[in-house]
């Protein structure tokens, strides 16, 4: 009976002993290994700060230039328009020109794709005609 107490207690000490001082060695011994992971942690985070940064100003500066983009569009509309009504000789001259002005910036509708009239779905076998040996045949691919 103290034989087998032993078996049971050495090892259970064992165990208790080395998880103290195990946590004891993580508590006292400079943290060398978190410090490290800590400030490559820091770094990827400051990197994926700034390339967020960068995206949203490269957004806002699209935006930007798109909107100025769209403005010039109108004010040479404008222009054209202000040409068309201040330049025209007559006025069936001056309604040409306002329709072929306006005709551009409305888009025309597309005519809808039909689909077509048999579809079939695609084969992932290779047809055969009905006596012939399929892929799956032993013999198969095989000369006689």
């Amino acid at each position: 009976m103290e034989h087998s107490l032993l078996v049971w207690l050495l090892p259970t000490l064992a165990l208790v002993v080395g998880v103290v001082i195990g946590f004891l060695a993580a508590r006292l011994l400079p943290n060398a290994a978190p410090s490290s992971t800590q400030r490559q942690l820091d770094d990827v985070q400051e990197r994926f700060n700034s390339y967020q940064n960068e995206v949203v100003t490269h957004f806002n500066s699209t935006a930007t230039l798109v909107n100025k983009m769209s403005q010039s569009y109108q004010d040479v509309q404008d222009h054209l328009t202000d040409g068309a009504n201040r330049l025209a000789l007559d006025e069936l001259t001056r309604q040409r020109l306002l329709a072929s002005l306006h005709s551009d910036a409305a888009p025309t509708p597309r005519d809808r794709l039909t689909p077509p009239r048999h579809s079939e779905a695609p084969k992932d076998y290779a047809p055969k005609t009905p006596n012939a040996p399929g892929m799956l045949d032993e013999h198969y691919g095989l000369k006689k």
